[in-house]
């Protein structure tokens, strides 16, 4: 993860503008061919993305995470999210994850704005989940 942080710390220096929800939305529809999000999103080929910034990485129940991504020790916040999201395969060397990134620094701010509207869905019999 060291090289995710210093590709981190190079993307961050660049100024952006506030978060668009719709184009975050939009963005998000390169994701969703592995990815859900909303009410009903399940884990299928990839994890659901409901609740994910905050989560800790690997923790979604149910998915079989690659062991890069099952002994992570790190939660994903934005600017976690803001390098795997850049460059997955620097930020996190050995995921199975097949995507290129998005090189866009404001796609990606968008993208994570439009994420962290998806609160996490609480588990079976506990109602106070993601509150």
């Amino acid at each position: 993860m060291r090289a995710g942080l210093l590709l981190l710390a190079a993307v961050s220096s660049a100024q952006a503008a506030p978060p668009n929800l719709a184009a975050g939305k939009a963005a998000f529809h390169q994701c969703a061919e592995c990815h859900a999000v909303g009410p009903g999103a399940s884990n299928g080929f990839a994890p659901q993305l409901n609740g994910i910034v905050g989560r800790a990485a690997g923790s979604t129940r149910d998915f079989a995470y690659s062991a890069v991504l099952k002994n992570a020790r790190f939660h994903w916040t934005e600017q976690n999210l803001d390098g795997f999201l850049y460059a997955p395969r620097d930020f996190l060397p050995g995921t199975k994850m097949l995507f290129w990134g998005i090189s866009n620094r404001q796609e990606r701010i968008d993208l994570i704005a439009y994420l962290k509207t998806f609160a996490a869905v609480p588990a079976a019999g506990n109602t106070t989940a993601g509150k």
